[in-house]
């Protein structure tokens, strides 16, 4: 499914991008989403009241 992801990346801006390097952005990209997401369920009801 990597592999698929990375043909149709390197067909679409026409640069050419590896497996590897892919598996890289997506393990780091998966891991802000989860630091975000436990920062927020943690700090959300703090800022909550600060908005309004």
């Amino acid at each position: 499914m990597i592999a698929a992801l990375a043909r149709a990346i390197t067909r679409a801006t026409g640069t050419n991008l590896d497996v590897e390097t892919l598996k890289i952005l997506v393990i780091f990209s998966g891991a802000g989403l989860l630091v975000s997401l436990v920062a927020a369920m943690i700090y959300g009801q703090a800022f909550n009241p600060a908005l309004f």
